[in-house]
């Protein structure tokens, strides 16, 4: 593709295994990429009948971002600090892909692109439970030094009920149904972590049947405590103990509470 001053070339590599590798090079307005990379696409998945078309460009690239989205690629990963600059520096760069079978247009398209690219918030779901005597339930975990909730990550296409029902039955043997929501939290960035959203849960108070039912799962938890709310909370990180402190209050006074970091969000 040329013009008066831009110049603009896209090449499709193909393999021998029905994927192909989609480059380009030059510069052009965006309309003009949009299209040169949708074509490329569509000759390369409906012409040639390649399986797979793949795209590696640096992050910083949003013109060359916003033509692959607009061609109906899905971002993949990235590749940290992967791209050399001109200037020496290091920076990301990012995998597209599109499928024969990827849906392309319309409103399904547009939305499987955007479900690529957009964050995704990483969810737990931890639960209140008590014993006869209102003492809080705490796993000691064998990766970690302080204790939390019963619960967990919730997984892909999981609720948030399910999960902790889930985590509940994995971590305690216990089959047990969760009540109400009483705490929504976020967590800050933490050890490598990123942000989450944490929900905890009423798991309600057990029977003395019910705790003495209690099998620890052998490999992550080394042990089941049941201690007073305070007490509880000196062997929970901060942020963990703020929200447990605000279970227990709203499992007494009603309502459900909004943290962040384990405090009340001031107004």
């Amino acid at each position: 593709m040329s013009g008066e001053s831009h110049e603009f070339q896209v090449h499709l590599r193909v393999g021998e295994t029905g994927v192909g590798v989609l480059e380009w090079s030059g510069r052009a307005p965006q309309e003009a990429v949009d299209q040169a990379v949708s074509l490329a696409a569509d000759d390369g998945l409906i012409a040639r009948g390649l399986r797979r078309i793949e795209v590696s460009l640096p992050a910083s690239d949003t013109m060359g971002r916003r033509a692959l989205h607009r061609a109906g690629f899905r971002l993949e990963g990235t590749r940290r600090l992967a791209h050399v600059a001109a200037d020496g520096t290091f920076a990301d760069v990012v995998l597209y892909a599109r499928l024969a079978s990827d849906l392309v247009y319309g409103a399904g398209g547009f939305t499987g692109v955007m479900n690529s690219v957009l964050p995704r918030k990483r969810l737990i779901a931890h639960a209140l439970i008590t014993d006869q005597w209102d003492r809080v339930c705490l796993v000691e975990t064998t990766f970690k030094d302080d204790w939390e909730l019963p619960g967990g990550i919730v997984n892909t296409y999981e609720s948030p009920w399910t999960g902790a029902v889930r985590e509940i039955k994995e971590e305690l043997a216990l089959d047990l149904s969760v009540g109400r929501v009483l705490v929504i939290d976020w967590l800050a960035p933490y050890l490598g972590w990123e942000d989450a959203v944490e929900l905890i849960f009423d798991g309600g108070q057990l029977t003395s049947e019910q705790t003495e039912a209690i099998v620890p799962d052998p490999v992550e938890i080394r042990e089941v405590h049941w201690l007073a709310p305070d007490k509880a909370a000196e062997k929970m990180a901060p942020f963990a103990r703020g929200r447990m402190l605000a279970a227990v209050a709203c499992r007494v006074g009603g309502g459900t509470k909004y943290l962040e970091r384990g405090f009340i969000r001031a107004e």
